[in-house]
């Protein structure tokens, strides 16, 4: 049995692939993405300025005054001078360390050295994240009240990282040399 030629145009047309409509496709994603841009939350990120410590090829004298070191331990914040020492230990409180007598520390040091504006922060490597943010943000500025209105007061903006020295390290450790000897002091 022969086939019309009819019947084979239509069995042509029959075999045609399905084409794939894609219109609907965009439509839905059009609004998709329209109704999850409306409905995102956008953060606000702070990016702060950090200064890192250049690496030298030669030795320079350090010039005189205050070289700020801040240590954050486990259990306490210090205040040290590189050059001189301790300054100030304040122990960490039952729920973590205690920012608003390191705040006041850190003033008392700022009205003796209002030109001064670097601090070096040296953390242990188990630190907290969230005591980092804190300690540089009680390090950078204080708040304060000022009639009805808060306002924030400069402490030392510029702030440098770095590893703190072990707990049985002596503190002139932290900066790579080895403390200084007594004047006269006899040898044994």
């Amino acid at each position: 049995m022969r086939r019309s030629y009819a019947n084979k145009k239509i069995a042509r047309r029959m075999k045609k692939p399905a084409e794939l409509l894609l219109v609907p496709m965009i439509d839905i994603f059009t609004v998709l993405v329209t109704f999850l841009l409306m409905t995102a939350v956008f953060s606000r990120t702070v990016i702060l300025q950090m200064n890192l410590p250049a690496a030298q090829t030669e030795f320079k004298e350090p010039p005189p005054g205050l070289q700020m070191e801040i240590l954050v331990r486990k259990d306490l914040l210090q205040v040290a001078d590189r050059n001189t020492g301790p300054l100030a230990t304040i122990p960490n409180l039952a729920d973590g360390p205690d920012y608003d007598k390191f705040t006041e520390y850190l003033k008392l040091v700022k009205s003796k050295y209002p030109d001064k504006t670097d601090a070096s922060i040296l953390l242990e490597p188990d630190t907290t994240y969230d005591t980092v943010v804190q300690v540089m943000d009680h390090t950078r500025v204080f708040e304060t009240k000022q009639g009805a209105e808060t306002i924030q007061a400069e402490l030392f903006p510029d702030i440098s990282m770095g590893d703190a020295p072990a707990p049985d390290q002596p503190d002139g450790a932290a900066s790579g040399s080895a403390p200084p000897a007594a004047a006269g002091a006899p040898h044994s």
